[in-house]
């Protein structure tokens, strides 16, 4: 296995290549993402997700592991608003490091430690900032513990590349 290929799935970012023709070039519209929120069902775009997103079938996929709120020399906050922020900001690095823009995410899991409503308006101001009228389909799963005991919060995206 290369050492760049064993560094992306032990730094936990998985590309999948899915149903992409050889004989035929995408062209850049081919390739967005199609947000669908029914109008017969509640409209999730104020809480910062969307009912529905569709994944062109010319696009490859990465599976971005979760982020936390670590910052770069591992800290966490005992804050969750800051571990919320920090954790997307890491998710935007994840971003970059593939060449991709929010706008290619197609789905979020959000793990919440001892989740609460009050924790919502956090959660989902973060998410308007980042994803602004591109909001993805989300899922958020409390959880009573995450994988280091500090940890209150954790994203993973799926994404779709150009």
């Amino acid at each position: 296995m290369s050492h760049t290929i064993k560094h992306l799935i032990i730094g936990g970012l998985i590309i999948m290549t899915i149903s992409v023709p050889t004989a035929a070039t995408a062209n850049e519209d081919d390739l967005k993402l199609t947000i669908v929120n029914p109008k017969n069902l509640y409209d999730p775009s104020p809480n910062g997700y969307s009912t529905a997103v569709i994944v062109p079938r010319q696009g490859r996929l990465a599976y971005i592991s979760g982020q936390g709120g670590q910052d770069s020399t591992g800290a966490l906050s005992p804050d969750f608003a800051v571990q919320v922020k920090q954790a997307y900001a890491n998710l935007r690095t994840a971003l970059d490091a593939l060449g991709a823009r929010p706008d290619q995410v197609a789905k979020l899991t959000v793990f919440v430690v001892d989740h609460d409503m009050s924790k919502l308006e956090v959660l989902t101001r973060n998410v308007k900032d980042m994803f602004g009228e591109a909001l993805p389909a989300q899922t958020l799963i409390p959880v009573p513990k995450l994988a280091i005991d500090p940890m209150l919060f954790e994203v993973e995206a799926v994404v779709i590349l150009d």
